[in-house]
């Protein structure tokens, strides 16, 4: 089935401006792309109106104590480790939310739906997840606000009525923009490069490619992209997965872009342990203390992230701030703690901030 849909894909004259006929499917999604000015001329946000759900007869919980359960797309690695600290910062900063971390041991949205229905069932006031597929997880979600609970995404959407509002770690266009900026300066603008993601559906991951792809066209445009594999977050298959596309490309592959904080150091790994350091880059999403030893032996030069602490830190605050009343369709911004205000977007996002890029001169100042 895969198979056939990456082949309708392909086959299909797009209207998208950032796919040919004959290229590969990046695999982005199909929605409209946004990309930054080549120049980094920043983007205007444009107003626009609520687009999130909203919970059914919800008991006023204002000021009252919340009992919370965040639900990421997998439990056990450095990311989601780093999430839930940030939830459980907030938590006991607040004083009045008791928030717990129980999610899949593999990023499966069978698993995720299934617990979330079990939190459903068991009764919670307030639900944070990161979604694993955006459509799969959305009628369980609605199933939540059905039932009064305050719904809260973060890192990876669902559908907008499926939950309140979602904490945006950073705009996809500014994550694609630094990425490919990034990826340029190693790779030359003529650099082949590809893509090791964790699935085609994960919503994030195929909304920073499909900006990724609409940005490289517009400003890199002799680069060529080879390839994009999934590695479904698992270490060990995205370090196959980097290594298959360097024996695939040999030296017509430049660089490879890791989707995940899994995937990056994998292929850095990959790219180690091939003696390709140098003639092959490695730029990606990853948490700083997985890049520190490629990053430190001059294997990588620049990955991309936001805080993953600070995010989570943000999705606790806002789910407390909508069950007290205090964000509500129409508002403009939200206060978060130690973070201050942070704005509201596309209507019912909340952004954390710009991307940030982790080098050999500021790597070692990060501990997550």
């Amino acid at each position: 089935m895969r198979k056939i849909i990456v082949s309708a894909v392909i086959s299909l004259s797009l209207s998208t401006s950032y796919v040919h006929a004959a290229s590969p499917w990046t695999g982005g999604d199909d929605q409209p792309t946004n990309p930054l000015a080549c120049d980094a001329t920043p983007a205007q946000v444009e107003a626009k109106p609520y687009d999130g759900g909203a919970p059914t007869n919800a008991p006023d919980r204002k000021g009252k104590p919340l009992k919370v359960v965040d639900v990421p797309k997998l439990v056990g690695i450095g990311y989601f480790t780093a999430t839930s600290k940030g939830i459980a910062d907030a938590a006991k900063e607040m004083g009045n939310m008791e928030a717990k971390t129980d999610g899949p041991s593999k990023a499966s949205i069978d698993d995720q739906i299934t617990l979330i229905d079990n939190y459903i069932t068991s009764g919670v006031d307030g639900i944070l997840f990161a979604a694993n597929d955006p459509v799969a997880i959305a009628p369980v979600l609605k199933k939540a606000l059905a039932a009064g609970i305050n719904v809260v995404g973060y890192d990876a959407n669902s559908t907008p009525d499926a939950r309140q509002w979602f904490v945006n770690q950073a705009q996809f266009n500014g994550i694609a923009k630094s990425i490919i900026d990034n990826l340029a300066a190693e790779v030359g603008e003529d650099g082949s490069f590809a893509i090791v993601t964790s699935t085609f559906t994960t919503p994030n991951q195929a909304r920073w490619i499909a900006e990724m792809a609409a940005y490289q066209e517009q400003c890199h445009p002799k680069m060529k992209w080879l390839e994009t594999v999934e590695a479904q977050e698992d270490n060990i298959l995205s370090f196959n997965q980097a290594n298959t596309l360097i024996n695939k490309y040999g030296s017509e592959l430049k660089g490879i872009v890791g989707m995940t904080s899994v995937a990056t150091p994998a292929a850095a790994d990959a790219v180690t342990q091939a003696g390709k350091c140098g003639s092959v880059a490695v730029v990606g999403l990853a948490t700083p203390n997985a890049m520190k030893p490629y990053v430190g032996a001059g294997c990588v030069k620049s990955v991309v992230l936001w805080n993953p602490v600070d995010l989570g830190y943000a999705a606790a605050y806002v789910l407390r701030a909508v069950a007290d009343g205090q964000l509500a369709p129409g508002g403009t911004s939200v206060k978060a703690g130690k973070l201050g205000e942070l704005k509201v977007i596309n209507g019912s996002e909340i952004l954390l901030g710009q991307p940030f890029v982790f080098n050999k001169d500021n790597i070692n100042n990060f501990d997550f």
